[in-house]
């Protein structure tokens, strides 16, 4: 999933919270600092979503990107993933530390 698809269902989510009440699109750009017909726009699909400016909707709603996915998805990610993709060793101490 790229962040396309993952800002997209960040506007689908930021539209229904508006829609059901919790904010105006005045009062949301007022608290993320931006300008009312600029969220409009990126909320109509008129203007790109930065990355940005998608973190500021996620702080502001107190979301994160996992609340973007769905559970299919996550269990199909962690499935396919070795859990420690990288060699992991404790230093011993007196024995030197290796070269980067």
């Amino acid at each position: 999933m790229d962040f396309s698809e993952m800002g997209d269902r960040l506007l689908v989510a930021v539209r229904l919270r508006l829609r059901n009440g919790e904010l105006t699109e005045r009062a949301l750009a007022r608290r993320i600092g931006m300008s009312q017909p600029h969220v409009h726009n990126v909320l109509k699909g008129q203007r790109m979503l930065t990355p940005a400016t998608a973190d500021r909707l996620l702080r502001e709603f107190r979301m994160t990107v996992l609340d973007l996915v769905e559970p299919e998805e996550w269990d199909r990610w962690t499935r396919n993933r070795d859990p420690w993709p990288l060699p992991c060793r404790s230093r011993v101490p007196g024995e030197p530390s290796s070269p980067s």
